[in-house]
């Protein structure tokens, strides 16, 4: 097997994201859905960016905070998505690289610009997103790199991005690459939509090329259509080799053949934005994963992940997952 550059590499959707306050009267104002994800043309990311008050902009996507984490936990990460050759694109690409993760997807030209994500966050810590997708959704096969591929333990694959067939041939292209190298791959459901919409393509992509799946109850639960989390954790134990399935306040349970690992969510001092909460969760996991540690290990660095990005605004982490991490005694191995 050859040598590795990295833990983990992403691949998913490029968005900026602009984070701001609102109330819920100003979400009733706008027709926005409290708590969820809602995809939106450029017309209404536009309107609803001129309502909303002072935010941040940052380089955003699940599968990118997901490799901020990695990165900040001391991990080598690097990222496969499209944005535009626009100023949007530009901040993505270095607020994404300044994290310490390698990005060299090329920039989209001429076609929508790049993607961006409006996270209006209420009082109660909810965040309501509005995405417009934009360039990230022209991403194809063309995008995949087979090299860095083959030179990260974990290819972690973004189930936001699973929409266009392109997109979906993209995926199983870069698993078989993993595969073929020996490496492993995981799968984010990403949110119960992803998986209303791509149930029946998710479960063939999890049997065929897999290995490690990541969800939170509900996605679990939409994905085998049951209201039982016990009966849809013996079907994805079944599926796959190792489940790791986030249950907020209860932490998170790890399955992998006969085994289960209960994880007890880490304590918070205040609940401040729960976003990024599964991104960083995943971050921790990953890391650990590819470094080979065991499934309480890769529990323990998820939660303690996720309890940081959930104490401020914002979904990457403001201070050193990897000091939090030794705070707290859990040890990394060192890189294979």
């Amino acid at each position: 097997m050859a040598a590795t550059r990295f833990d983990v590499i992403g691949v998913g959707n490029a968005i900026v994201d602009v984070i701001a306050t609102a109330d819920d009267a100003f979400l009733g104002t706008h027709g926005i859905e409290k708590g969820a994800m809602t995809l939106i043309d450029e017309p209404r990311a536009e309107a609803i960016y001129a309502a909303m008050g002072p935010g941040q902009e940052v380089s955003g996507g699940s599968a990118a905070n997901t490799l901020a984490g990695v990165a900040s936990l001391g991990g080598r990460g690097a990222y496969i998505g499209k944005v535009a050759d626009d100023q949007l694109g530009e901040i993505f690409a270095h607020d994404l690289r300044a994290t310490g993760v390698d990005y060299s997807t090329r920039p989209l030209s001429g076609g929508p610009a790049t993607a961006r994500c409006l996270i209006l966050v209420t009082p109660d810590a909810q965040r309501s997103m509005n995405t417009f997708l934009g360039a990230s959704t022209l991403f194809s096969g063309d995008d995949v790199d087979a090299e860095r591929i083959g030179a990260a333990h974990i290819t972690y694959l973004e189930g936001y991005l699973f929409d266009r067939d392109e997109a979906k041939a993209a995926f199983v292209a870069a698993a078989e690459i993993a595969r073929k190298a020996g490496r492993k791959v995981a799968l984010t459901l990403s949110d119960a939509f992803c998986v209303d919409r791509h149930r029946a393509s998710f479960r063939e992509l999890i049997a065929g090329h897999v290995d490690v799946v990541f969800a939170n109850e509900v996605e679990l639960k939409s994905l085998y259509q049951t209201e039982d989390f016990d009966s849809a954790l013996a079907s994805i134990r079944a599926e796959t080799r190792i489940a790791a399935v986030t249950r907020s306040e209860k932490g998170a349970v790890i399955v992998a053949g006969s085994e289960t690992v209960s994880v007890p969510a880490e304590p918070v001092a205040k609940l401040v934005d729960t976003t990024g909460a599964g991104d960083l969760f995943a971050a921790g996991f990953l890391l650990g994963a590819a470094r080979e540690a065991d499934l309480e290990t890769c529990g323990r660095l998820g939660v303690l992940a996720a309890a940081e990005v959930i104490s401020h605004v914002g979904a990457r982490p403001l201070v050193s997952l990897a000091e939090l991490a030794r705070d707290k005694g859990i040890t990394i191995p060192p890189a294979r």
